[in-house]
């Protein structure tokens, strides 16, 4: 059903906000459907973002997504820029070598599983094959940590789980900043060490500034400014260097991680990190909604849909199971080079198959630097898997957490074994203090705003001051 036809006798400007306003509410509205099978908020943004596309209602004009595409810039920024809050030195001292190297291994080996299965198996050129192992190393981590706030796990493994899955986006950027480097040059047609040190150096210059900018946002950013000027200062230099990088078609994904890097640790400042995430929500609906309506449906069913010599179903299909392959070997060899208990180095790997934003995003980027066919196959690709990813990805995640004993279905974990003391007391002794211990568990009766919904309070509390004092002012005036 083609419902464009609504938009011929409106101007650009109402196609603009209409086609905007039905992304928004169809995004919130799908959620509402998801929220009761416990998916994750992405999978209805795609979801309602291929309702509203050209192959179900066609409720957005052409003009109007192929005008958002800057979107993605957009989104990437602030992720990138909040996943350098995980670069704190304090952090990566918590952390230690043990899981940089687990997560390492587990990005990386599912890189080259993909990259494997494309170059060399299924015969896809070069520049396509490496792009596409890149975005394999990315993995969702909002999945997951659903799961384990549902379980209530605990343990080692949990503790290890999200130490990976809180540093996996960022071994996924940087493995895209230099794929798709490489990718242009063989694109070029020649591999020499001009073309594939250019946008090298591109990259790393886009890196230095990014943290040059967070030296300046640290500067403007100081103790006496007001809350919502804060947020007004770090999102103007966001989209400055995004600009900047724009100009000499540069990826920003590099450079607003090293911003925030910076910022983070000169500052120690994480305040500025909860306001961002209660404000980029929005945004980020649009990105993946845009994202949907993106989505080759024709291309990935057709019998035309072809990357190489290959059909465009089949190597979905294989990226799909590759990719899992991929995350559990390197998880698996991971934990056994650095001595992790056998539990967490058995189903590590299970929990973290989700892949979403990091990698739509990474997807709409490779598009456009690709470009063509292949642009238009690698994001169908990406969304079609991120899809199926999203949906099987809690149940392998609460899988994992229950083979590790992270927790079982009575609420017991591994590390909650009952003392021998507790095994002297009476059974109605015992059951007395397992109540006593459900009670203490039980949340408040009104449950706290999040930190990030307390940061805009505050600032909009600090609002409404001002303005009540220049109100006061003026009455205090027109008396006198």
């Amino acid at each position: 059903m083609d419902l464009s036809g609504i938009y011929q006798n409106a101007s650009p400007v109402a196609a603009v906000i209409i086609s905007v306003a039905v992304m928004l509410f169809a995004g919130f509205a799908m959620t509402r459907i998801t929220n009761l099978l416990h998916l994750p908020n992405v999978t209805a943004y795609i979801v309602a973002g291929i309702l509203l596309g050209p192959f179900c209602l066609h409720l957005v004009p052409d003009n109007v997504i192929e005008g958002m595409d800057f979107l993605s810039d957009i989104a990437l920024a602030f992720i990138a820029f909040s996943t350098g809050e995980f670069f704190k030195l304090e952090t990566l001292k918590r952390n230690g070598m043990k899981v940089m190297l687990v997560t390492v291994a587990e990005a990386l080996m599912a890189s080259v599983f993909v990259f494997i299965m494309a170059y060399f198996v299924l015969g896809i050129d070069l520049a396509f094959s490496i792009v596409l192992a890149a975005l394999a190393s990315a993995t969702a981590p909002a999945s997951t940590m659903m799961t384990i706030r549902q379980t209530g796990a605990k343990g080692d493994f949990v503790d290890t789980l999200l130490q990976v899955v809180a540093l996996d986006d960022v071994v996924g950027l940087i493995a895209y900043s230099i794929a798709i480097a490489v990718a242009l040059a063989s694109a070029m047609g020649s591999m020499s060490v001009g073309h594939i040190a250019r946008p090298i150096a591109l990259n790393l210059a886009a890196l230095v500034l990014g943290g040059v900018f967070g030296g300046v946002l640290k500067m403007f950013i100081t103790r006496k400014r007001s809350t919502d000027n804060r947020l007004i200062i770090s999102i103007a230099l966001l989209f400055t260097f995004c600009g900047l990088c724009a100009l000499v078609d540069v990826s920003p994904l590099l450079g607003c991680m090293a911003m925030g890097t910076v910022y983070a640790n000169i500052s120690g400042d994480d305040k500025l990190f909860k306001q961002l995430n209660y404000f980029s929500p929005p945004i980020l609906l649009l990105f993946f909604v845009r994202s949907g309506l993106s989505f080759r449906l024709d291309s990935l069913v057709s019998a035309s849909g072809v990357v190489g010599r290959s059909p465009l179903i089949v190597v979905g299909v294989c990226y799909f199971f590759v990719r899992i392959m991929g995350k559990y070997a390197g998880a698996f060899l991971g934990c056994w080079a650095v001595k992790k208990d056998k539990r967490v180095r058995n189903y590590l790997g299970l929990a973290l198959i989700p892949q979403a934003g990091v990698a739509i995003g990474l997807a709409a980027l490779g598009a456009r630097t690709l470009g063509g066919q292949e642009g238009e196959a690698l994001e169908t690709i990406i969304l079609a898997s991120s899809v199926l990813y999203e949906l099987i990805g809690p149940a392998c995640a609460k899988l994992s957490l229950y083979l590790s004993h992270s927790y079982s279905p009575d609420g017991q974990t591994a590390d909650e074994a009952p003392a021998p003391e507790e095994l002297a007391l009476s059974p109605v002794d015992r059951l007395i203090r397992e109540i006593q211990q459900i009670q203490a568990s039980l949340p408040p009766r009104v449950s706290p705003p999040s930190e990030e919904e307390a940061a805009f309070t505050e600032a909009a509390e600090e609002q409404y001051d001002a303005i009540g004092n220049i109100n006061r002012r003026h009455r205090f005036g027109r008396r006198f």
